[in-house]
């Protein structure tokens, strides 16, 4: 695969990405805290985008994937203008974003913000506030004195040998950005994709998300035998179809 292309962002940083030409509304991907766009979803979208001539952008935020930058320098705030740039900057006209867990959060910042510009929402176990919310209030104590004390703590990671920083910052810096309990100001088509079984973002978790967003077309899917990757066979079908029932709603508008 050829190498991604790169958008600049201020103080010499650059944003990886890699975009499908084709009909739009165009499909945006928002993916997870610590994940990148290589995921197995962003490409599940991008295989589906190159096959239906959709128009399609998937990208790493700051410290991510392919991104300049350290990951323990980023915050909820860089990452939602990361999305804003790479909406502005590389797409035009209506759009349906596409996030998953931290990025369902993202995508919701950004729908706030450009609203003009986001005809509808698919949101894949979308963890709102989660620093505040699901991270914070699971640390453990040794989590919490390290926090305390040097101001970053590594988190184990099942996906990485190494483990991960969680910085004191991200955490009081992530409550800047809280949307719940809400209201949360989005009318456009949202559909959620939720896994009953998923241990890092409750299923009532993003219930009371749905609940808040105060358009009245919201869906909510509870997969009960779904974890919080939600990228299964059946899962991708799910997603896939849920992108292009907005895709038609949205081009209706």
């Amino acid at each position: 695969m050829p190498p991604p292309d790169y958008l600049a962002r201020p103080g010499g940083e650059r944003l990886a990405y890699r975009r499908v030409q084709g009909a739009g509304p165009t499909a945006v991907w928002l993916g997870g805290f610590h994940s990148d766009m290589t995921g197995t979803k962003a490409l599940a979208l991008h295989d589906w985008a190159t096959a239906a001539g959709r128009g399609y952008l998937r990208f790493d935020y700051f410290g991510h994937g392919q991104s300049s930058g350290a990951f323990e320098d980023g915050t909820i705030g860089r990452w939602r203008s990361d999305a804003l740039a790479a909406i502005d900057e590389l797409t035009a006209g209506p759009l349906v974003l596409v996030g998953s867990s931290m990025g369902g959060w993202l995508a919701c910042l950004a729908a706030l913000a450009r609203p003009e510009r986001v005809h509808a929402l698919v949101l894949i176990a979308p963890a709102a506030d989660f620093t505040d919310r699901l991270m914070t209030p699971g640390l453990p104590p040794e989590a919490k004195a390290a926090l305390a004390r040097d101001g970053v703590w590594t988190r184990p990671s099942e996906y990485d040998d190494g483990g991960y920083p969680i910085t004191a910052r991200l955490l009081e810096e992530g409550r800047a950005w809280s949307i719940l309990p809400g209201p949360v100001e989005i009318v456009a088509p949202v559909r959620i994709l939720q896994g009953g079984a998923d241990p890092d973002v409750p299923w009532r978790h993003a219930l009371d998300l749905a609940e808040a967003i105060e358009g009245e077309d919201v869906v909510f899917t509870l997969i009960k035998d779904g974890d919080h990757r939600l990228s299964r066979p059946q899962d991708l079908a799910r997603m896939i179809a849920a992108v292009e029932e907005t895709l038609k709603l949205s081009s209706r508008t």
